[in-house]
This record gives structure tokens, C-alpha cells and sequence, in this order.
């Protein structure tokens, strides 16, 4: 999937510098999907339990996808140092080492986390309730990752720089909403906010060294909206799976 370049008026002028430009960035924050509606009532405590596991399940796609793309991206890196740095993603989600405790990645976190609202292992596992609107999208995803130039695809995962906000909204909302939702289901959310500010940390100094015009640094911004888009697609389908 490439993602089209459009031509602005604006173009032919410098670039911003480093810091105008990641200001550039962080302000699409404001298309982040923290303020899709059905996360908003989500946080507010509106959900009810079919829901919540609707929302659980179709996301678990979501996870399985990350080391995949992870992967993909990885591959595409000509230079090991980057290697090193992409490759603990990776491992952050399908686990390492002995796979106990924390090393056993945010995938088994997330499937603790099914399991506490009620969705048995297998049939998680089975991806039997995840609809195609969020199938779509996420594969889309994985597709652009393994074609784009690695550091385009770097670039499309600095929604990362928007997650910890969306991870401690659910902390902080979720015991008291939903008590029923058994608490150590909640560690994948705690566990996300340090490793996405670790991540974005190698992101930006790829996605800040790289586009350095200021069409290329538009075209930066056209790719971070791609993957905000897939963000709030998924969840546009997973209301409607959960009416």
C-alpha cells in the first residue's frame, strides 16, 4: 500500500527545523483515537460487558499484528544498530527468555486480559470475533509496513507517541467502572506506557532525521494520519459489531 503524495503550496519553502517539526507531528494527536466516541464511553464507564469484550477481542488483532509488522520493518533495515533497537518490539510483544512473568510479552498480557473480562483462551485465540472491518485494517497495515521504505513504516508507528495517555485513562477509569473485570487482567495497559516512550524515543530520531524537506516532511504527516485512520477504522467497526 503506498500512501499518496500530495502536491501543497507550501512545498517549495525550507524545512521546519527538528522541533517545529515534531510539533507538526504530536498535533495530530488531535485525530488520535483516545477521542473516538466509543472509546470515550468506554473510559466514561458506558459499555456494558458484551462490549468491553467485543472491543477486547477484535483488538487482540490488533496485537497478534504488532510483531508481525515489527518483523516486516526489521527486515527492510539495511543497518544493525537500528536492528537492535526495533528488534526488542518484537520481543516486548511475543515475549522472551523463559516467557514468565514480565518476559512473557504483551500478547499473553492482552490474553490475561480476554480472560478477565470473560473470554476463555481459545476462544480468543480463535479470532472467531473479530470482524472483518478490523481484520481489514489491521492487515493493511502489516501490507504497508512490508512494502513501504523501513523508515516511512518507522514513521507510521509514532501513535505511540499518543498511547501512555490512552493507557492511563483505562487505569485509572476501569477499576472503578467496571469492578467485575478481574485487576491483574489490567497489566498489559501498565506495562504499554514505559515501552511506548521508550519506542517513540527511536522513532522520532528516525522519522526527524529522514524527512528532511518540507514535501518529505508532509508526507511524513500524510503517513502518521494513515495509521491514526487504521486506529479510529478499527474502532468505527468494532462499534458497530458491538450494537
Amino acid at each position: 500500500m503506498d500512501i499518496a503524495r500530495t502536491l501543497r503550496t507550501d512545498d517549495h519553502l525550507p524545512a521546519w527545523t527538528p522541533a517545529e517539526f515534531e510539533d507538526q507531528l504530536r498535533n495530530k494527536g488531535r485525530a488520535y483515537h483516545i477521542h473516538h466516541p466509543f472509546n470515550v464511553r468506554m473510559n466514561a464507564g458506558g459499555c456494558t460487558p458484551d462490549e468491553i469484550r467485543c472491543w477486547v477481542a477484535n483488538r487482540f488483532y490488533y496485537q497478534i499484528c504488532i510483531p508481525r509488522k515489527d518483523a516486516a520493518i526489521l527486515a527492510n533495515m539495511p543497518d544493525r544498530e537500528h536492528r537492535r533497537k526495533w528488534i526488542d518490539r518484537i520481543l516486548d510483544h511475543d515475549g522472551h527468555g523463559d516467557h514468565q512473568g514480565s518476559a512473557a510479552g504483551g500478547i499473553e498480557a492482552w490474553t490475561r486480559l480476554g480472560e478477565a473480562v470473560g473470554i476463555p483462551r481459545d476462544e480468543l485465540w480463535s479470532l472467531q470475533g473479530v470482524v472483518p472491518g478490523v481484520r481489514f485494517a489491521c492487515d493493511a497495515y502489516v501490507n504497508f509496513a512490508a512494502r513501504a521504505p523501513w523508515q516511512e513504516a518507522v514513521c507510521s508507528s509514532l501513535t505511540e507517541m499518543f498511547a501512555p495517555q490512552i493507557h492511563k485513562d483505562r487505569l485509572a477509569t476501569w477499576p472503578t467502572h467496571y469492578p467485575w473485570i478481574e485487576a491483574e487482567g489490567l497489566a498489559y495497559f501498565r506495562s504499554r506506557i514505559p515501552l511506548a516512550s521508550r519506542d517513540v524515543e527511536h522513532g522520532l530520531q528516525v522519522t526527524l532525521h529522514h524527512f528532511t524537506t518540507r514535501a518529505g516532511q508532509h508526507h511524513a504527516l500524510d503517513i502518521l494520519q494513515f495509521k491514526l485512520d487504521i486506529l479510529w477504522t478499527m474502532l468505527d467497526a468494532i462499534e458497530r459489531a458491538a450494537q
